[in-house]
């Protein structure tokens, strides 16, 4: 385990995919692109990249493992990444080398075309990247990483178009899954998302007139801390191309029904961010709100699971009318705090991360508040922790339904065995957890939190949901092959 990932303790909840940013038109871009992925660091803490161009020096890049602060700050660094078009990379690995990251699998990935050199950084992922992988090989491609992202690269280069746009779009319409893309050139920054929108990417405007850049982003909340304006999403099957002359937008693929991550609501973007035109917090509140008006308890004090969890238990408060508390104090600095844990330090789980308010709890019934459950194991070391301060009844409300079933479009999800949903009744997953009551919010509840105030349309659902439904909007070709059934548990 490297220092600066997560801790050991951390198995228990689904991770980020990635984050990508871009910016073009201000100089010292590799500064402004380093502050876009500082923002973006709760999407990937594993590792980290930037590459940028400058006509008197070409392209520079620099990949380190580790969070952003302790690597991108560095103005010697910094001063080796001239120029004023940069893009960068924030991840966590989801296809790929897993625990021993190789460096060659960090991103921005760079490749040298005949018009020139084309750098790329890619959230999301390619479900039918293994056959398309087996392909290149066989026609003699040679990779260099264990990256699904690494496949755009290949298919650029077999391309006959003109342009490094042209070529970028052929490559998308080979590959399947979930992808949002920022992509550069010498004078060109790219962005690009998937036909059915699964993941994020913004458009935002730094500064006023010819003197201004722009930016691409995985979220609002990078665009903030660059002090840029949102200008809009960039749309599902969209390319946008900025460069000195501004933004020309084109389609990939058809317009089609969006199938926006629904669990980027949930969890994984940040509370300050704005997704379609919606306040995530926002949308975390009113979670809370549904979860009380499906799940109300009898109970004294309503405890969210920091932080995450924090949103839907002050709206789960606000609509029940138990008072919010903090009963749980996070600590900020768990991540850096052991290396190398020893056995007794792993037995203290969750206690080195969490810790519980004793003068709050203790004689109290407790509604904890937690965005999911995934294999319950955290789930049931929080309740221990509780009941130990003193709790008279702990009872769990959950902020999404049952994760039941796996994701493959970017975000790292045990095999469905090991997802506690998918082999327990709600009623067995109480009884393991050990509490007084366990409820979820329902799949309807979640969209009408999300906005869609007739909740799940079953025949044209709003939001991509296979990890709650096992509807997926795109086959995993890969791992069908590999024998994964849609219609059974593995």
């Amino acid at each position: 385990m490297r220092p600066w990932m997560s801790t050991p303790f951390d198995d228990d909840k689904l991770r980020e995919e990635c984050g990508v940013f871009g910016v073009i038109g201000m100089q010292d871009a590799a500064n402004f692109v380093a502050l876009g992925l500082h923002a973006l660091q709760h999407r990937g803490q594993e590792a980290g990249g930037i590459i940028t161009y400058a006509p008197d020096h070409g392209f520079q890049s620099a990949h380190r493992f580790g969070l952003v602060r302790d690597n991108f700050t560095s103005a010697k660094l910094m001063e080796t990444l001239p120029g004023a078009i940069g893009i960068g990379h924030v991840r966590y690995s989801t296809a790929g080398s897993k625990g021993a990251t190789a460096i060659r699998d960090v991103q921005p990935f760079f490749g040298e075309f005949a018009m020139g050199g084309a750098a790329l950084a890619h959230n999301g992922n390619i479900t039918n990247a293994e056959a398309i992988r087996r392909e290149l090989i066989e026609r003699g491609s040679i990779f260099q990483s264990s990256s699904d992202s690494e496949c755009i690269i290949h298919l650029m280069a077999r391309s006959f178009q003109t342009t490094i746009a042209e070529r970028l779009k052929d490559a998308l319409r080979r590959v399947e899954g979930a992808f949002s893309i920022v992509a550069m050139t010498r004078t060109k920054l790219i962005g690009v998302r998937d036909a059915l929108g699964v993941r994020p990417l913004v458009l935002g405007r730094i500064g006023p007139g010819k003197d201004g850049g722009w930016a691409l982003s995985s979220e609002t909340c990078a665009l903030d801390i660059i002090g840029a304006e949102f200008v809009r999403e960039v749309e599902p099957g969209e390319m946008v191309v900025i460069d000195a002359r501004g933004v020309t937008s084109s389609r990939l693929f058809d317009r089609t029904a969006s199938r926006f991550c629904i669990f980027e609501q949930v969890y994984f973007s940040r509370p300050d961010s704005i997704l379609g035109g919606r306040s995530v917090y926002e949308t975390r509140r009113q979670i809370g709100v549904e979860l009380a008006r499906e799940a109300p308890v009898e109970a004294d004090l309503v405890c969210p699971v920091p932080d995450s969890g924090t949103p839907a238990a002050i709206g789960y408060s606000q609509e029940s009318g138990i008072p919010y508390a903090m009963g749980i104090v996070r600590n900020q600095y768990m991540g850096r705090t052991f290396i190398e844990p020893t056995e007794q330090i792993r037995n203290m789980g969750v206690r080195l991360k969490l810790n519980v308010n004793r003068a709050l709890v203790a004689g109290k019934r407790i509604v904890l508040v937690d965005d999911s459950v995934v294999r319950g194991t955290t789930s049931r070391k929080i309740k221990q922790m509780i009941l130990e301060a003193g709790a008279s009844e702990v009872h769990f409300r959950i902020a999404s339904p049952p994760t039941a079933w796996p994701c493959f479009y970017g975000v790292d999800t045990p095999e469905r065995s090991k997802l506690l949903a998918a082999g327990m009744s709600e009623e067995e997953m109480r009884d393991y957890i050990g509490v007084e009551s366990l409820k979820f919010i329902s799949l309807d509840g979640l969209y009408r939190a999300a906005g869609e105030a007739g909740g799940r349309n079953a025949a044209c659902p709003q939001f991509c949901d296979a990890c709650f439904s096992g509807d997926y909007p795109v086959a995993p070709a890969d791992m069908i092959a590999r024998g994964f059934r849609l219609d059974a548990a593995e």
